[in-house]
């Protein structure tokens, strides 16, 4: 029920009491002695049993109990609205419907500037507030233990120059998955959790899907926030990215959640063998992109794998 329907439904409680009973009637003309009669036969026909059984269900009753329901229901108190992009001209506003969001920001023309190097939108309703985020306390560490390994790799791959290359891999493989764990292992510590879908939608259908993908956003059917890249000027064969964010990487049941509901709205297609991919925001800021010099994944989830089951 809305607070609107449950306002209607508790309207004004005080038509349910009458004033045109006899009783009343009689006591505002000041007849005094038919009053007293009145009061000495209910005393005389008064039941306490049959009273205590019709009381519940007596109008005064109901409608006394209404206005304390309605009362109670508008003292509890209501969350804020969130907006990290609040003031910010590239970020939709709390007081800006989603319609004249899209209106002044559409991502197909709008010119990647200082201003809007990005397009955001934000679940107001959100629980994730960025200032729970030590960015700083993350980065000093994991730059660390990124550096220990390439040291080990440096040495690994001195002590086994004559080796094969599948030989050097091989010995390299559990010290990257160990440095993986500890770096989303620091990242959980330090309250980095944030990470995204990618979605890579041709120029000429960018507008149509993060129309899709921003309303969904403030309706709180996907996740945490979402942004757009604007027009970089690469013409319009270069596909744009959309990122869908969740709160936390290792929360799998909301990773799926958003993944199915981004696949309900035709957005992903479970048949398309490429899929989408998840990357965690904590890795993004160390550099660890396609390619990167420790040889680590840079996305934590595929699509594919996650629909198929491969990720629970």
């Amino acid at each position: 029920m809305t607070d609107a329907q449950y306002e209607s439904d508790q309207a004004d409680a005080s038509g349910y009491l009458s004033t045109d009973s006899s009783f009343y009637a009689l006591a505002a003309t000041g007849d005094s002695d038919d009053c007293a009669k009145l009061e000495e036969k209910g005393a005389r026909n008064f039941d306490p049993a049959t009273y205590w059984a019709i009381h519940p269900h007596q109008l005064h009753v109901i409608a006394t109990a209404s206005r304390e329901k309605s009362a109670a229901y508008s003292s509890f108190p209501s969350k804020p609205l969130y907006n990290p992009y609040e003031g910010h001209i590239s970020g939709r506003q709390l007081n800006e419907s989603v319609e004249d969001f899209l209106k002044r920001l559409p991502p197909l023309t709008t010119t990647v500037s200082h201003q809007h190097p990005w397009i955001y939108i934000a679940n107001p309703h959100a629980s994730s507030r960025p200032t729970d985020c030590d960015t700083a306390g993350f980065m000093n560490v994991a730059e660390a233990l990124l550096e220990d390994f390439m040291k080990q790799k440096d040495a690994i791959e001195k002590a086994m120059t004559e080796k094969a290359k599948g030989s050097i891999t091989k010995k390299l493989t559990p010290l990257r998955k160990a440095l993986e764990q500890k770096l989303l292992a620091l990242a959980k510590e330090h309250h980095f959790t944030s990470g995204k879908w990618m979605l890579f939608p041709s120029a000429d259908d960018v507008n149509r899907q993060w129309a899709i993908v921003a309303e969904a956003t403030v309706n709180r059917e996907l996740g945490t926030a979402a942004k757009v890249a604007p027009d970089d000027g690469k013409g319009d064969r270069v596909p744009r990215l959309i990122c869908v964010y969740t709160k936390d990487f290792s929360d799998m049941e909301d990773v799926q959640r958003v993944l199915d509901r981004l696949v309900e709205m035709g957005l992903v297609k479970k048949a398309d063998q490429r899929g989408i991919y998840y990357k965690a925001d904590a890795f993004m800021e160390l550099g660890i992109n396609s390619g990167n010099e420790w040889g680590l994944k840079a996305s934590l989830y595929a699509s594919k794998d996650v629909l198929g089951g491969g990720k629970k």
